[in-house]
């Protein structure tokens, strides 16, 4: 565990050490190396459960893939941001990097932490950074709104967690994930209880966010900068996932009554927010609704607590995880060119840059679920657990999936074919750098496929 949090941290003073000519190569050298040794995580022994155990930090295979997922990103996001904030002073640039490596810290210790609230702790450190990131680095004068959205939203749904975890720290006498599992079950009968229930899980539904607490996040990843809405989409909202999947342990057996209107609000939110996808006008908040579409699917695959669920859950999130930041990346590239996100605006692009055009038709495809890449195997295992819960589902989740493939056409069909609009007079050809930057981001999911069981999780 510490050889990679060690590194992450000595990243730091490297960034601020370092001269400005080789800023960025190192931090992106720097930060790939640790991402590629991160990957040791994956080959764990899945038998014995948990692994490099400290009484602290531990992995075990649902947090692996996760962390696994946080370290990859961070060379991207250096990737991604390097034209971004290359007119600013390079003292700007030494914190803009520092604060994605700090947000990266508190990931690797949230995702790694055996003790609820060491988890919790580190689940609001995040807040942090991102808030620094989108408030100062955002494009348009709404981003201080978006900010206030983000921090308020978290805020106020992740108080009652904290007292949530009190009140099991009182009644179990430790919060440590090791031996939680093993507590007895709780006899939850009373009214508190219910609340106590509801407490526990509206803070990570509300990051997920769930459909109906889902305002901040549209918000956010429009006005963020391209890292800002990279680790939003890809790991922040994985957050909610992951401590859903650890509190429900302790819930039972209360889950099975009151899941579910949360279920029906999941499944609702999945074809709700994939209609506000088919009339946006706006690219980055056309990605941001099909996240909160395919947050849905995740929500509600782990509130109905199947091992399929989980699955499908885990390797879901995974996937959308790699896909979304790649859509965000797509359309930051379109948007350093014709510094508009209207799709009207910057339409028929395939003519200009064929090559992005390529990206953008595997992005679009991974982002609908083609088979047999890893979005299609997590969806399938959680319609499949779904349908076994109960078969009126198959309405909800076959009109959602329905209506995600053709938003994904329409976004891609939009912004790639047709004829190009004639005020484009002139666009800057696409650079190497962006070329490697979406490699990297489709390549891990394409060669999933070839080992779907580094991501899925308890089940193997």
């Amino acid at each position: 565990m510490l050889k990679i949090l060690l590194p992450t941290i000595m990243l730091v003073p490297t960034i601020w050490a370092v001269p400005t000519k080789h800023l960025w190569s190192t931090a992106l050298s720097y930060s790939l190396l640790i991402s590629l040794t991160s990957l040791t995580w994956l080959k764990s022994s899945a038998e014995s459960g948990w692994s490099f155990l400290s009484p602290y930090m531990a992995t075990d295979p649902l947090s692996t893939p996760l962390l696994a997922l946080t370290c990859w990103l961070l060379p991207l996001m250096i990737l991604a941001s390097q034209n971004h904030t290359a007119s600013e002073p390079s003292s700007r640039q030494r914190t803009y990097i520092t604060l994605l490596t700090s947000l990266q810290i508190f990931l690797i210790m949230a995702f790694g932490a055996t003790e609820m609230i060491m988890f919790y702790i580190m689940f609001e450190a995040t807040l942090i950074p991102t808030l620094v990131i989108i408030t100062r680095w955002g494009n348009q004068t709404e981003r201080l709104n978006a900010g206030t959205y983000f921090l308020f939203y978290t805020l106020a749904g992740s108080l009652p967690l904290l007292v949530a975890l009190l009140l099991l720290q009182n009644s179990t006498g430790t919060l440590s994930l090791l031996t939680l599992q093993y507590a007895p079950s709780l006899q939850l009968s009373s009214f508190a209880d219910k609340l106590w229930w509801a407490g526990c899980l509206l803070a990570f539904l509300v990051k997920m966010p769930l459909y109906g607490a889902h305002l901040w996040l549209p918000k956010a990843h429009v006005e963020a900068p391209i890292a800002g809405s990279m680790v939003l989409a890809a790991v922040l909202l994985k957050l909610g996932g992951y401590g859903m999947m650890r509190m429900m342990i302790m819930l039972e057996p209360l889950t099975k009554e009151l899941s579910y209107p949360f279920i029906i609000f999941a499944l609702w939110g999945v074809i709700m927010t994939g209609s506000i996808c088919l009339r946006q006008t706006d690219l980055k908040s056309l990605i941001a609704y099909s996240s909160v579409s395919h947050m849905g699917l995740v929500a509600a695959g782990i509130l109905i607590q199947t091992p399929w669920g989980f699955t499908g859950a885990l390797i879901l999130m995974i996937a959308h995880g790699l896909t979304s930041s790649a859509l965000f990346c797509l359309a930051n590239t379109n948007y350093e060119r014709t510094h508009s996100r209207t799709m009207v605006l910057a339409r028929g692009l395939q003519m200009v840059l064929p090559l992005m055009t390529a990206w953008w038709f595997i992005a679009s495809l991974a982002n609908l679920a083609l088979p047999p890449l890893p979005n299609l195997m997590g969806e399938l295992m959680i319609i499949t657990s779904l349908l076994h819960w109960s078969w009126w589902t198959i309405a909800l989740t076959g009109a959602g999936t329905l209506i995600t493939a053709g938003y994904s056409l329409y976004m891609f069909l939009m912004t790639q074919r047709g004829p190009l609009p004639a005020h484009i007079m002139s666009l800057d050809p696409t650079h190497s750098r962006e070329h490697l930057l979406l490699a990297l981001h489709l390549l891990p999911l394409i060669l999933l496929i070839t080992k779907p069981e580094l991501i899925w999780g308890w089940t193997a």
